[in-house]
């Protein structure tokens, strides 16, 4: 077991080393998906370096299951140990604009010459080429220029933005994690690294795949309130209850459909149909009264047990106290804090809750990995 790891020999991941060059967003997401599958992370920031959270590195669970070194990429000396640390790793994952690891002299030409077996993954929004690779930009505006941001939000008002999770985590750090695997995969054919371009802007247009072959086939409308998954539809959409909270509502095939009505005391044959387009509007305005009679709570004990797709909308604390999250041990409040529990799940490869990041020094650090040899 390597004295920089305590949880070597767990998860399926278990005998990788990774190299995270810190930044935000989808890079420390990814880095906290390979650590929380077993792989031993090393998370290289700059010294006195605050994440937007504001908390203490040790308290960010993003930045969990990691040894967190310090080390100044401008200064030759901790280039230099850095550059002995990536030598003896499986995987590198960097977020910064394209250019920027090459003029620090951590390169992945530089990098792979060195260690040919690295999987050099780049995380980035716009990718590593073409004509706004080197723009600034964040979740939004990936989403933006995707086509998928158009879609989301009422008819009549502005594109809402649907957090940072589209952007930065579906299509950034759930892709890299993707090839940096598919990556691996193929060095166990080949022999050898390679580099993983991981670009938010793809990955967002990989997620909606769904909408784009509907648009393309003449069965989507351009527009927000005009698609039957974008909450235009009665039967998918949210509705507002007599305290104010909401229920979501989702019966998108028949059977659950007609369950939802007979439970909501209506009638199906004195509604428009559930298809008609033109009768839409007359149905979610019926649709509304009728939550609107009882409180969240009430119809939660209604649809609890019934397979009718109508669920209540949960705040955090909600979601935490739900019975089947509890059940699951979706989150764990074992620590100080709340945290997501690693997923995908296994039957073999255990995955246990990650622990709170601990600090090391650099050189530390390299000289554990000098001495063991990879697992891989």
């Amino acid at each position: 077991m390597s004295a920089t790891s305590s949880r070597a020999g767990q998860g399926p991941l278990h005998s990788l080393r990774v190299v995270e060059l810190a930044g935000i967003g989808p890079g420390p997401h990814t880095c906290m998906m390979l650590a929380d599958l077993g792989a031993e992370v090393v998370r290289v920031q700059r010294p006195d370096v605050v994440p937007l959270t504001g908390l203490p590195v040790e308290e960010d669970a993003q930045c969990r299951g990691r040894t967190i070194v310090e080390a100044d990429l401008k200064n030759p000396d901790d280039t230099t140990d850095v550059r002995a640390l990536i030598d003896a790793a499986d995987i590198l994952v960097e977020g910064f604009r394209p250019g920027v690891t090459e003029r620090l002299g951590l390169g992945p030409k530089e990098c792979l010459q060195r260690n040919p077996r690295l999987i050099y993954a780049r995380v980035s929004g716009w990718g590593q080429d073409g004509p706004w690779a080197q723009r600034a930009g964040h979740d939004l505006n990936y989403l933006a220029v995707s086509g998928v941001l158009d879609n989301i939000g009422e008819p009549g008002r502005a594109p809402v933005p649907p957090l940072n999770l589209i952007a930065d985590f579906g299509g950034g750090s759930m892709l890299a994690a993707l090839g940096i695997v598919a990556a691996l995969v193929e060095r166990m054919r080949s022999g050898h690294g390679q580099i993983v371009d991981a670009a938010m802007l793809d990955g967002t247009v990989q997620l909606a795949q769904l909408q784009w072959t509907h648009w393309a086939a003449g069965t989507w409308t351009t527009g927000r309130g005009r698609n039957f998954l974008d909450g235009s539809a009665p039967f998918y959409t949210t509705y507002a209850c007599a305290d104010g909270r909401y229920m979501a509502v989702a019966p998108i095939e028949r059977p659950f459909y007609l369950r939802m009505i007979e439970l909501l005391g209506l009638q199906e044959r004195k509604l428009p149909a559930q298809w008609d387009q033109e009768g839409w509007p007359s149905l979610k305005e019926t649709l509304a009264e009728t939550f609107a009679t009882r409180t969240q709570s009430a119809w939660a004990k209604i649809f609890q047990d019934e397979d009718a797709c109508v669920t209540p909308v949960l705040t955090y604390q909600d979601a935490l106290d739900h019975p089947h999250v509890r059940a699951r041990g979706v989150l764990d409040e074992s620590g100080t804090r709340v945290q997501a529990r690693p997923a995908p799940r296994f039957s073999r490869s255990a995955t246990p809750v990650p622990p709170a990041p601990r600090r090391l020094p650099l050189a530390a650090v390299v000289e554990d990995w000098q001495s063991q040899p990879r697992g891989t």
